[in-house]
């Protein structure tokens, strides 16, 4: 399999460092709102990823944060439970967002059980970044100010190592508003905070370095660099985000990662997804042009057909969201689900012999584009020659008489779901059979009536050569 690797600029073929094992990290959601749609657009990338990865042989052990402490889920915590304890109130309004992160990734199609997800404020997870960073201060990569501890860019320089593996940094890149979320007492504008002490209402956890009390809570970088230590090892494989992380975020989290290690890997490989655009530009919360799955879903469109909508673009090319391009996503998707239920319906007698070879070619031609570079608009192409042609035959039962299973093939790729659904109700069945003896016999008018009756219960039917054929309106 081969995939973009941000850190060397070029595409490349997968090595695992461990046997068949890929390691992968994602950095996860901010727990302060719902996810927008251009955090879930990145979300299914990387579930996309290791569907990829399991279809290509390999085993996958994925791993993700969830960010419930700092300053945006802070600040919404007193917002919202303004008479609570600081701990508390955080603990309520992420609990709170933590599930419907996890509701919204299911609703889209995402693999959860074969996600590991560790929140920031775990124990595990506090205790993993208040050993990194006392090792960092302690081998000089770290200092002490009146608000926190902070890494020193300098320091790592100095040890030899290189600040900027991802990206040619510049002064466009490490802008001053790029880099500072808040006013911090660094000792240089490009250093970040590991630690940062606590404020009056802020949520705190114990933690005291060189005899100094520095009890408070957890830098934004540092919580990525100590969970995929401690849940995957170092170097793992890959690790993925979307484009915007790869400065400061990332590139920070290389740093204090590598500065107390021989080896400069964090990653091997580092895989970023590109923005969602609105009108042009990137959506995002601060610039007030984002849509949530719950925006989506209100206008009556299938979680699924978002997921469609971001497949069909390439992963490193960006995603231009409209209303109508959401409207041509869930015709797209009804067309699909429309073939997919024709397993569910009376078998024919045979299967044409140009059916079994276009199902054999579509699954290497889908699997040939998946494995270069996750090309799933390529592998859409080849689905749709398929489905296409199997709108034009309309033949039931195809599931049923393909050993291999195409459908379970198309799901453990696309993650469309569609071979789990439901068929229709016996008396439903029953109906269409009636209303095809009413049509043998010319009794148009009980087949017309029965037609409506079934419509009215959002089931729509196709007269062909073998016999009606429903599918769901």
């Amino acid at each position: 399999m081969k995939l973009y690797n941000t850190r060397t600029r070029k595409i490349e073929a997968l090595k695992p460092l461990k046997d068949n094992l890929i390691r992968i990290y994602s950095c996860g959601p901010t727990v302060y709102d719902r996810a927008h749609i251009g955090n879930l657009s990145s979300f299914i990338f990387v579930d996309t990823l290791r569907r990829t990865l399991d279809i290509a042989g390999f085993s996958v052990k994925h791993a993700m944060n969830i960010t419930d402490v700092d300053d945006k889920t802070i600040r919404r915590s007193h917002e919202q439970y303004p008479a609570q304890n600081p701990r508390s109130a955080l603990e309520k309004l992420t609990n709170k967002y933590t599930a419907a992160f996890q509701a919204d990734m299911q609703a889209v199609g995402n693999d959860m059980d074969s996600l590991t997800l560790l929140r920031a404020t775990d124990p595990r997870a506090l205790e993993a970044m208040q050993q990194l960073i006392l090792k960092l201060h302690e081998q000089g990569f770290a200092y002490t100010a009146d608000d926190g501890v902070y890494f020193s860019i300098e320091a790592y320089r100095k040890s030899g190592k290189t600040y900027g593996q991802l990206l040619e940094l510049s002064p466009n890149s490490t802008s001053r508003a790029r880099i500072q979320n808040d006013e911090y007492d660094k000792a240089s504008l490009h250093d970040f905070a590991l630690w940062k002490k606590q404020k009056d209402g802020e949520p705190a956890w114990e933690f005291s370095l060189g005899g100094h009390d520095l009890t408070g809570r957890p830098g934004w970088h540092i919580e990525c660099s100590a969970m995929s230590r401690l849940l995957l090892g170092q170097p793992f494989d890959i690790h993925t985000g979307g484009i915007d992380l790869v400065f400061p975020h990332h590139e920070n989290e290389i740093a204090q990662s590598t500065a107390d290690e021989t080896n400069p890997l964090l990653a091997t490989v580092f895989a970023h997804n590109e923005h969602i655009l609105v009108d042009g530009k990137k959506m995002a919360k601060s610039a007030h042009n984002f849509y949530t799955l719950q925006d989506i879903t209100k206008r009556g469109y299938d979680p699924l057909a978002f997921r469609l909508l971001v497949l069909q673009a390439h992963y490193r090319s960006q995603i231009h969201f409209s209303w109508e391009n959401m409207e041509a996503a869930q015709h797209r998707l009804n067309d699909l689900q429309a073939i997919a239920d024709l397993r569910h319906q009376p078998q024919i007698s045979e299967m044409p012999g140009e059916l079994n070879h276009l199902f054999k070619t579509t699954r290497q031609e889908i699997y040939d584009a998946m494995l270069d570079d996750l090309n799933s608009p390529l592998a859409l192409t080849s689905l749709n020659k398929l489905f296409n042609y199997l709108a034009g035959i309309a033949t039931p039962g195809v599931e049923g008489r393909y050993s291999e299973g195409i459908l379970t093939f198309l799901d453990n790729v696309f993650g469309l779901q569609l071979s789990n659904r439901p068929d229709i109700s016996n008396p439903q069945k029953q109906a269409i059979v009636t209303r095809q003896k009413a049509r043998v016999a010319k009794d148009w008018k009980k087949s017309d009536e029965l037609r409506e009756q079934i419509k009215q219960q959002g089931i729509g039917l196709r007269d062909t050569p073998h016999g009606a054929v429903w599918h769901r309106l």
